[in-house]
C-alpha cells in the first residue's frame, strides 16, 4: 500500500507591500473595519503618537499649504507677466511714435532706463560707424562694423537664433560696459534681426542672479522683434 504525501503548506509572508495593495484594492477596508481605524497608532515627530486620523487630517493640511503656496506663486508670476506685458507695450508705442534714428535709439534707452529698470545697458548696430553722426546717445549707443576684431568674443552668439543670459567673458564686459565692467554681474544679450543681422541690445544687471540661463527668454525675444523692427525703418 502506497501512501502520498500531502503536499506541505507555505504560509506567505506579510510584507509591507502585499498590505499597501490589500489596502489599495480595498479602500473600503476602515469602513468595514471601524475598530481597526480606531486602534491604530502612529508616531508622531514629537515623541508621542496620534491616530491614523488625525494623522490624515495633517497630511491633509500640510497639502493645503503647499497648494495654497504654489497658488500664490502663481498668482505673483501671472502679476508679473502683466507688468512686462505694459513694459512691452509701452515701448512699442514710444517707438512708433519716434520719428527718426535718433528718436528711436533715444526711446529704447528711455525704456531700459526707466521702464526695465536696467543697471546698464547699450545698443549695438552694425554698420559704418561715420553713418551714425546723427545719433547722440553716449555710452548707451555702439555703432561697429560687423566684422571688427572688437566682436570677435561675440562669434557664437551672433550666430545663433535668440537671447543669451548668464555671465559673459571678461573681453564681452569690456567691450560692452567699459569702465564700468566689473559692476556687471550677469548680462542678457538680445539679437536684432535673424542671426543679429541688424546688431544686439545688452542689458547688464549687477546682480550675478537676474539674468541666467535657465531663465525665460521669451519676453527678452518680443523686445528685440519691437526694436529691430522699428530700426529697419531707417
Amino acid at each position: 500500500m502506497s501512501t502520498q504525501a500531502k503536499p506541505e503548506y507555505v504560509e506567505e509572508e506579510l510584507t509591507e507591500e502585499t498590505v499597501c495593495a490589500y489596502l489599495t484594492a480595498h479602500p473600503d477596508f476602515f469602513e468595514r473595519n471601524p475598530q481597526a481605524l480606531g486602534k491604530l497608532r502612529i508616531p508622531h515627530e514629537s515623541g508621542g503618537t496620534v491616530s491614523l486620523v488625525e494623522r490624515q487630517v495633517s497630511m491633509l493640511r500640510q497639502k493645503e499649504l503647499k497648494l495654497e503656496r504654489q497658488l500664490r506663486d502663481l498668482i505673483q508670476v501671472a502679476r508679473d507677466n502683466d507688468l512686462l506685458a505694459a513694459k512691452i507695450h509701452k515701448l512699442a508705442i514710444h517707438l512708433l511714435a519716434a520719428d527718426g534714428l535718433n528718436a528711436t535709439v533715444a526711446a529704447v534707452e528711455e525704456a531700459m532706463r526707466s521702464g526695465f529698470d536696467a543697471d546698464q545697458a547699450v545698443l549695438v548696430l552694425f554698420g559704418n560707424p561715420d553713418s551714425f553722426d546723427d545719433v547722440d546717445a553716449a555710452r548707451f549707443f555702439r555703432a561697429i562694423q560687423r566684422d571688427d576684431e572688437a566682436l570677435r568674443s561675440f562669434a557664437t552668439f551672433l550666430k545663433g537664433s535668440g537671447p543669451r543670459c548668464g555671465q559673459v567673458r571678461d573681453a564681452q564686459r569690456s567691450f560692452l560696459f567699459r569702465g564700468d565692467a566689473e559692476d556687471i554681474g550677469s548680462v542678457a544679450l538680445v539679437p536684432l534681426g535673424s542671426k543679429a543681422s541688424i546688431g544686439f541690445l545688452a542689458i547688464g544687471s549687477v546682480d550675478a542672479k537676474r539674468f541666467h540661463p535657465g531663465m525665460s527668454i521669451d519676453f527678452l525675444a518680443r523686445v528685440g522683434d519691437i526694436i529691430s523692427t522699428a530700426l529697419n525703418r531707417y
